[in-house]
């Protein structure tokens, strides 16, 4: 990744990317497992390319497949937390 990215994400460059170390890494490399967690500001990294995740969007598991124009981003952003608001038919009608 390059500084210049990370500076404009707001974080400090010395800092590196935030990423949370993932224990089924290898586990999911192997077997095409999705990875289940709850790491919504975790930072997609070029190793993760491939990957399925499984990201909590407050009240369900959202699936995620990790591509090459991801990396960079959060995993939040691909997990929508609001509902499309829509009008209701009502039942006099």
């Amino acid at each position: 990744m390059l500084p210049t990215a990370i500076v404009q994400s707001g974080r400090s460059a010395w800092k590196g990317p935030f990423f949370v170390a993932f224990p089924n890494l290898r586990h999911a490399l192997e077997n095409n497992v999705p990875i289940q967690t709850q790491a919504r500001s975790c930072t997609i990294l070029p190793n993760f390319v491939g990957l399925r995740f499984l990201v909590h969007n407050g009240k369900d598991y959202v699936p995620v497949v990790v591509t090459q124009d991801m990396v960079g981003h959060k995993l939040g952003e691909f997990s929508i937390t609001k509902k499309r608001f829509t009008y209701r038919a009502t039942k006099n009608k």
